[in-house]
């Protein structure tokens, strides 16, 4: 696909809607509303039905790494659940790499499983009874790949997840993140092109959440595969995104890049989630920068287009001189750098 504008994913005014015969009510309120989604999703809620995903429309580039958030029951889990065909949509038409999937049978949902989609959830559904090896290798054993090859390739991605010398290893004699890890290879192991999260970290302790998600996007940065990752957490999204889909009550109400986000955010509902983001961290230079080099002036602190705020501001504070900090009474008592003021303010830089 490389060099190719296909996009990964295609998603077009998909509908999810539970309840019995809920495709013929869907097909009813749209055309009683004149197709406004809205008013729609409203006649289905009143009439009992529930539009979990409301006539969502979005596209997921090759090698993009797309974020899908909200709160509990807004969505997003539902939504990924049909990108796989887990759940079959209500109506609406979603594209993999081309190929519109929704109606596909069950033989090709399980050849585009077995040879396109990974997939990783929050429970990690491994098998108690398989090693390490063996569960990672299982999805290459249902392809028919023989052993030694098999075992082989679950090797590689073993140790591209850190987890090399435990393949022998049994589920039980892991921790936490260390079977999470194991799912992860597991649904690497087949070549996927394209990668589905649901909330893989959320069940983890803060610690190692943090350092599987710097392992996540030194994988994502060795693969280039494409990722609809979901979760509740807006740090979280913020770290691993090019891109963020925000949902409420089933409808995306939202999507941009993290600075988009944090600092254009569309609505009061978004705003909240972002409220105690420190911005500096997450909005770029590019986002702030005016004019053209003809107005520079002549300081020039190295400023890159994708360097945070926060790092631009130390840099540029590097240019200034020490300046005198005073008691309580008026008294020069020593001296502070403002680089070490902004350096003090400042979240890790990657």
């Amino acid at each position: 696909m490389s060099g190719d504008t296909t996009p990964a994913i295609a998603c077009r005014n998909l509908w999810q809607v539970f309840g019995t015969g809920a495709e013929k009510a869907l097909t009813d309120a749209l055309a009683r509303s004149g197709q406004n989604a809205d008013e729609a999703a409203g006649a289905l809620r009143r009439s009992g039905f529930i539009p979990a995903v409301q006539d969502a429309s979005f596209e997921v580039r090759e090698g993009e790494l797309f974020v899908i958030m909200g709160l509990s029951g807004s969505g997003k889990s539902t939504l990924v659940r049909c990108l796989s065909q887990l759940l079959p949509g209500t109506a609406g038409e979603i594209r993999i790499e081309g190929e519109n999937i929704i109606g596909a049978d069950k033989k090709r949902l399980i050849e585009l499983r077995r040879q396109k989609l990974g997939m990783v959830f929050q429970h990690f559904g491994l098998f108690p009874h398989m090693t390490v090896a063996d569960n990672v290798a299982y999805p290459l054993r249902v392809q028919g790949v023989g052993r030694a090859e098999r075992l082989a390739k679950a090797r590689e991605v073993i140790e591209l997840v850190g987890l090399g010398g435990r393949e022998a290893t049994y589920p039980r004699q892991l921790s936490g993140g260390q079977r999470q890890r194991v799912g992860i290879a597991r649904s690497l192991v087949a070549d996927c092109s394209v990668w589905f999260l649901d909330e893989p970290f959320s069940a983890l302790d803060p610690l190692i959440r943090r350092q599987l998600q710097d392992e996540f996007l030194q994988i994502q940065a060795k693969l280039k595969t494409t990722i609809v990752f979901i979760t509740h957490d807006i740090t979280e999204a913020l770290k691993l995104a090019d891109r963020i889909a925000i949902m409420r009550d089933g409808k995306i109400v939202q999507i941009g890049t993290p600075t988009d986000i944090v600092l254009r955010p569309v609505d009061d509902y978004v705003r909240e989630f972002s409220r105690d983001v420190a911005k500096g961290r997450h909005a770029k230079v590019a986002s702030v920068m005016q004019g053209g080099a003809e107005d520079a002036g002549p300081d020039d602190p190295g400023l890159t287009t994708g360097m945070t705020l926060d790092a631009a501001l130390a840099r540029c504070m590097q240019l200034y001189e020490p300046v005198p900090v005073r008691d309580p009474s008026g008294a020069v008592v020593g001296t502070v750098h403002p680089s070490d003021l902004a350096a003090a303010l400042q979240a890790e830089e990657t």
